[in-house]
C-alpha cells in the first residue's frame, strides 16, 4: 500500500506538466559535474553519495527536485539548483534520465 501511494505522489506530478526527454537533453549540463562521476561522494556540508540518474523513474526525479526546491529534501547544492528549475525543466530532466539505458549515446552534458 505504501508503494501504491508513493507512485501516486509520482504520477500527480506528472500529470501536471509533461516533461520531453528531448528538451531535457539540453537542461542537465549543471547536473553532469556530480551525478555523471562514479562512486561519486559530496564532501559539503556532509558526506553524501551522489547518484547516477539514468534510468531512474521521471517522476521521482521530478518530485525530488521539487522537494529540494521547497527545501523538504535537506541539501544546500541541490536546494539551490533546484531553485532555479521551473516545474518544466523539472518534468523534462526527469523524462531526460529516464530514457537513458546502457545503450544510449554518450552525451557530453549528463
Amino acid at each position: 500500500m505504501c508503494a501504491g501511494v508513493a507512485l501516486m505522489g509520482f504520477s500527480a506530478q506528472a500529470d501536471e506538466v509533461k516533461g520531453s526527454a528531448a528538451a531535457g537533453n539540453g537542461k542537465v549540463w549543471l547536473c553532469t559535474g556530480c551525478h555523471s562521476i562514479p562512486d561519486y561522494r559530496a564532501d559539503y556540508p556532509y558526506v553524501y553519495r551522489v547518484p547516477m540518474l539514468g534510468g531512474q523513474n521521471a517522476g521521482y526525479i521530478a518530485t525530488a527536485l521539487s522537494e529540494y526546491k521547497k527545501g523538504e529534501r535537506k541539501h544546500p547544492t541541490m536546494r539551490s539548483i533546484a531553485t532555479s528549475l521551473s516545474d518544466q525543466d523539472m518534468a523534462d530532466i526527469g523524462e531526460y534520465y529516464a530514457a537513458q539505458t546502457a545503450s544510449s549515446p554518450n552525451n557530453p552534458l549528463k
